[in-house]
């Protein structure tokens, strides 16, 4: 191997070492979202039964990677910092857990063709931000839905509720702990006013 090929072959192999040594692996995060906990009802109630769609999400939430805005119009991702779950599939879980711990219906399910509830909750997670401008670094929660009565097609109910959570630290754990807590205030803030709209009615004749 003649010298020009020598050198040629170890700038090369300098190159791979570096570009191996600059790949970073992305990190993985999951919202955590507790149910309110709330008194059970008296056993003399019937409660009605409600089964609860997926939330959907826009766009650019199902990208999976975390999304900040340094300004209202402007959408930015995180590369390295990404959802391991679907958000709009953790909401749909948060709020059926929040719908069972609050003993106000017989079952709560996620909506399944074979079942058939009383009333069916549809509901869309608008936003899920971290907020980089203003005085300090935030994150944002917005929820919408809408409750049907399957008897009826009538609509009982819509809301939204929108919730934000000053980030402490300037870090990614930070802020998804933040995300968690304006989603948790967000689903209580939503569940709560619906279960005002809903009638406890005597479904055991049916």
């Amino acid at each position: 191997m003649t010298a020009r090929r020598i050198a040629t072959a170890a700038v090369f192999a300098f190159t791979l070492l570096v570009a191996g040594c600059a790949i970073r692996n992305p990190s993985y995060y999951t919202l955590s979202i507790a149910p309110e906990l709330k008194p059970d009802i008296s056993n003399d109630v019937h409660p009605v039964t409600i089964e609860v769609r997926q939330f959907e999400t826009p766009a650019y939430l199902r990208q999976g990677r975390i999304v900040y805005r340094e300004h209202p119009e402007q959408v930015g991702f995180y590369e390295y910092h990404r959802w391991a779950v679907d958000p709009g599939a953790e909401v749909t879980t948060a709020v059926v857990d929040s719908l069972r711990s609050s003993h106000r219906f017989s079952f709560a399910e996620p909506y399944d063709s074979h079942h058939r509830g009383d009333y069916l909750l549809t509901g869309r997670l608008e936003r899920l931000d971290e907020i980089d401008y203003g005085d300090a670094v935030k994150v944002e929660a917005h929820l919408s839905a809408e409750l049907v009565n399957l008897r009826t097609g009538g609509v009982v109910w819509t809301g939204d509720a929108w919730q934000a959570a000053n980030v402490e630290k300037r870090n990614m754990h930070a802020v998804v702990t933040g995300m968690s807590h304006a989603v948790s205030g967000s689903i209580d803030q939503l569940l709560s006013e619906m279960e005002q709209k809903v009638p406890v009615e005597d479904t055991s004749s049916r």
